[in-house]
């Protein structure tokens, strides 16, 4: 591996750690939930489980990449033998599923940056102009198909001249809008209201088994945890990398993110709105509260003409870094059965740019997908765990985490967290998703998969990626990694 297939600093593998870790979820997602669920009771739980859940599998990720240089298909074959290259491909299969709807996400926050910063906006309903955007036949495909282009040309450049760069603009500006949003909100009259319910945990909500697992789940989709995508980037970091140090750095720079976000809308959210359009705002869901609810929220602020565009720039700046990581991660998969760079992420941009077209077109088939596949991450993320208890989790943490003697010591917490309580936190939040289509989202026709938030649709969809890739399994890898049944360290 050459030096420029490397990135340049420990700085540098932070900024696209970051970059891969921050995204929608955390500015479009994690304020309306932990308004939801308890303010700072919420906070202590989501913090508990990044260091139970998302920091011992970014662990895992990091040093199979680092020690393997290979994307997860091959790196699953290396540790636990070529038999084991199928579970790789389905951690492939999910993320790429999910950046087929993840770049219309993308297209939605770069329509909206330009809408919002070029005055089109101005004096316009939110909830008709998402209305026609949503339902245009051109304008969302557009925008889709923008995002994973710009992505993938990044992409093409290599490490240092593309992802690292893009990165070393992307993150910090990210950081620097989410600062300019909080100061302005948290200076508004009455935002001391919305600080206070952020950072005040109502002890009651402790014994809430629901924001316990609510808690749970946003740590394991907003860090990137179990995606892949963190053993995708640590192919091209130095020998002499600090996994531990890397891995904490990185899960702890993503919840700074998410608590940016929190403190640049609640605060503005309890200054600003009434308390009846507050609650209308937070039960409008991730869609609704970001391009309705955000804009009405900004348009009824001081200043807030200039401070919209600033959110939604942010909000663009956070999803294509994290689109970034999917496209590597997707052209890594081909890159390793021996394709060129340029002609892997051309591919990856063609069949993204008509694959992710359903979700454009249709918001029922955007939520279907977003519900399967943001569930098979759960999935994703106990694979990876899986990986390293057939490793043997001691073997594991000496041999591929703990190799530098001045870098940081794992210790045996890891383990633990690994081989127990990662498989009972999966457990757990899988089964209470899975009561929630029962009970709540599709009561009557749980059953049907052609219902969008049904079990059926996900049992189908998995199932069919799980059989085939079983099936499959000695054709996913190149011939070199087929040859390799262990991995000699």
């Amino acid at each position: 591996m050459t030096r420029n297939e490397l990135f340049s600093s420990r700085w540098a593998v932070v900024l696209v750690g970051l970059g891969m870790a921050v995204g929608t979820g955390n500015i479009w997602r994690f304020p309306r939930i932990v308004a939801e669920n308890g303010g700072g009771a919420f906070l202590v739980a989501w913090f508990v489980f990044l260091f139970t859940w998302s920091i011992p599998l970014l662990i895992t990720e990091f040093a199979i990449g680092r020690k393997t240089r290979h994307g997860p298909i091959g790196a699953f074959a290396a540790l636990n033998g070529p038999g084991s290259a199928w579970l790789g491909g389905f951690v492939v299969v999910t993320t790429v599923m999910i950046m087929f709807y993840y770049s219309v996400v993308t297209g939605w926050a770069l329509k909206y940056a330009i809408a919002t910063g070029t005055g089109v906006m101005v004096d316009v309903d939110p909830e008709a102009f998402w209305s026609e955007y949503s339902k245009s036949f051109w304008q969302p495909s557009l925008f889709h198909i923008v995002s994973i282009g710009t992505a993938g040309m990044i992409v093409t450049r290599g490490i240092t001249n593309g992802i690292e760069r893009a990165s070393r603009i992307l993150i910090p500006l990210l950081f620097v809008l989410l600062l300019c949003a909080v100061v302005r909100a948290v200076t508004l009259p009455g935002a001391v209201a919305g600080l206070s319910f952020l950072f005040l945990p109502d002890f009651s909500e402790f014994v809430n088994y629901r924001m316990w697992l609510e808690a749970l789940t946003q740590s394991a989709w907003s860090t990137g945890a179990g995606w892949g995508l963190l053993l995708s980037y640590a192919i091209y970091v130095k020998k002499s990398e600090d996994v531990g140090g890397q891995a904490i750095r990185i899960g702890i720079g993503n919840n700074l993110a998410s608590i940016l976000a929190a403190m640049a809308i609640l605060p503005a959210a309890f200054a600003v709105l009434s308390p009846v359009d507050a609650r209308a705002a937070l039960a409008g869901g991730n869609i609704g509260l970001t391009f309705v609810w955000i804009p009405r929220l900004f348009s009824e602020m001081p200043a807030g003409e200039y401070l919209l565009p600033v959110f939604f720039v942010a909000l663009f700046s956070a999803a294509l870094s994290s689109l970034i990581a999917m496209v590597e991660l997707a052209s890594r998969a081909l890159i390793d059965r021996g394709m060129p760079r340029q002609r892997a992420v051309r591919m990856v941009i063609v069949v993204s740019s008509i694959c992710g077209l359903p979700s454009a077109f249709s918001l029922a088939v955007f939520e279907n997908q977003d519900w399967v596949w943001s569930l098979g991450l759960m999935i994703s993320g106990s694979f990876i765990a899986l990986a390293a208890i057939r490793y043997g989790v001691q073997t594991f943490r000496k041999q591929l985490v703990n190799t530098q003697a001045g870098g940081m010591q794992v210790g045996r917490w890891y383990e633990w967290c690994i081989a127990y309580v990662v498989p009972i936190q999966f457990v757990a939040m899988f089964s209470w998703w899975m009561y929630q289509s029962v009970v709540v989202y599709e009561p009557d026709e749980w059953w049907n998969p052609l219902q969008v938030l049904s079990v059926a649709t996900c049992v189908v969809q998995w199932g069919v990626v799980l059989i085939a890739l079983r099936i499959l399994n000695r054709r996913l890898l190149s011939r070199d990694s087929a040859g390799r049944a262990t991995l000699r360290v």
